[in-house]
């Protein structure tokens, strides 16, 4: 499953562009998850590096909610338990974070 489409790209907001917004009232623009453990990734805010890669700002849920920085890379990278990969919650509906938080 590709991770990061066109539709998402054109609807993210630049990093650091929604400063200006209490942090619940941010739109979360799509959701990554491990399917086979506890991780999920909130989106918030995106854009691409000068490597190509992408850094996304949004909502961790690890070990504990927090949040972050991530690269995409970073989540096509990771092969968890029967060697499967992070996905993307296709039918997430986009919320504000505090409906997730």
């Amino acid at each position: 499953m590709k991770l990061l489409t066109q539709q998402i790209k054109n609807a993210l907001p630049k990093l650091g562009s929604t400063e200006s917004t209490a942090m619940g009232e941010r739109d979360i623009v799509c959701k990554f998850f491990d399917p086979c453990g506890s991780w999920t990734w909130y989106v918030i805010e995106g854009e691409e590096t000068e490597d190509g890669d992408w850094q996304f700002f949004g909502l961790v849920d690890g070990f504990e909610k927090e949040y972050g920085y991530f690269n995409l890379s970073e989540l096509e990278s990771v092969h968890g338990a029967l060697g499967l990969g992070i996905e993307r919650d296709i039918h997430f509906p986009a919320k504000k974070v505090h409906q997730y938080n």
